[in-house]
């Protein structure tokens, strides 16, 4: 087949979508060495019209104006409008995000023209190869930016890989255009046929959440093991995450209500980028923090059941890695991983709970009790995820 260049647009709101686009990005270099992966970060993009962007921007220069004649090396970064969505994950106050979906949705309304003229221009600039296909992993967008794309070309293919287990309509992941979808659920492919909007040949369904090259990878001789951790062999283990961001306020809780009930479980904590949580647990007993890193598989694999925020990419890695899990299903729950934990629940692949200050002791206990049963129904209930390939 003749080289391609093909162009995966995707933002770093949570992690799921860069890390699709990671997952596919090493996929393709890896089967066709001659394809050129442009991956495009549409936040970046989109900052001039951006107007967290433009009011922090704004508020930072003057602090920085009046701070100069005290504080002469005083710098204060602007931020976009993704890091209202991390931080919130990393401080663990997702009540009321599901609001700003609608607010989110009217500004890509109300800015189309700008976005499409931003992306047209990109196309068009000389020192941009023209791409063979445009492969979104983000939803919100994908009207303007197919759109864009016609405006530009009419013959280039555009293509949406969803990255939730369902689509949260309306104008979320789906749009009446002609376009290609694929689905990593039943549900979500039987949402695509619903629609009306797309013949049966552009729908397209695979096995699940897209999980990175690690997930299929056998353990390393030197990757980690529960005694160069620190922690027992033998001893049940939770891997306790909430994405690339943490969460210092649910991992706190969570792991003083195990020290406070005096449940018999250790943890494994993926701090990612929360150097606050990180510094927090060091020399904990019965608990190792890990930073950022790019090899999660390896703990999953050693740890015995998972606790986390029910996104699609991390309950997908869990449950392929044999992991049941507890998750929670209240107010802060995104409108969009309702589903997941409903999936979840469903399939009796772990433990929904309310809140984890009240429920995970209890919770925690009932796992490690049943745990067995529990891996017993992943194995029956939960097809084996090949989705990325």
């Amino acid at each position: 087949m003749a080289a391609k260049t093909i162009e995966i647009i995707y933002f770093d709101a949570g992690g799921g979508h860069r890390n699709a686009m990671h997952a596919l990005s090493r996929l393709i270099a890896s089967r066709h060495p001659d394809w050129q992966v442009v991956p495009v970060d549409l936040q970046k993009l989109l900052e001039p019209i951006d107007p967290i962007n433009r009011l922090t921007r704004r508020l930072t220069g003057s602090l920085q104006r009046l701070l100069v004649p005290v504080a002469p090396n005083f710098r204060m970064a602007s931020w976009q409008a993704q890091d209202i969505y991390n931080t919130a994950l990393k401080r663990g106050t997702t009540r009321g995000l599901g609001a700003i979906l609608p607010i989110l949705q009217g500004f890509v309304r109300r800015y189309a023209p700008e976005i499409e003229q931003i992306l047209v221009d990109r196309w068009r600039d000389p020192a941009t190869s023209r791409p063979d296909l445009v492969l979104s992993v983000i939803p919100n967008f994908n009207r303007v930016i197919f759109c864009a794309l016609r405006a530009f070309a009419a013959d280039i293919p555009y293509a949406t890989v969803i990255t939730d287990m369902v689509d949260y309509p309306p104008h979320f992941w789906m749009e009446d255009q002609d376009q290609v979808m694929i689905c990593g659920t039943p549900k979500a492919a039987r949402q695509a046929r619903a629609t009306g909007f797309y013949a049966e040949d552009r729908i397209f369904e695979v096995s699940g959440m897209i999980l990175k090259e690690s997930f299929y990878r056998p353990a390393p001789p030197d990757g980690p093991t529960l005694e160069s951790l620190g922690l027992s062999d033998g001893k049940p283990t939770a891997l306790i995450m909430f994405g690339g961001n943490g969460s210092f306020r649910a991992t706190q809780t969570i792991i003083g209500q195990f020290e406070k009930a005096r449940v018999d479980v250790q943890a494994i904590v993926m701090c990612g980028n929360n150097r606050k949580l990180l510094e927090s647990l060091k020399n904990r007993p019965g608990c190792h923090a890990v930073g950022f890193v790019d090899n999660v598989a390896d703990y999953m694999r050693i740890s015995d059941f998972f606790i986390g925020k029910p996104g699609p990419g991390s309950l997908s890695e869990a449950v392929h890695m044999g992991c049941p899990v507890i998750v929670e299903r209240n107010s802060s729950t995104l409108p969009q991983e309702r589903a997941n934990v409903e999936w979840v629940r469903d399939n009796g692949l772990g433990i929904v709970v309310r809140g984890f200050r009240q429920d995970i002791a209890a919770a925690g206990a009932r796992m490690i009790r049943d745990l067995e049963s529990y891996k017993a129904n992943i194995e029956a209930n939960v097809p084996e995820n090949r989705a990325v390939f």
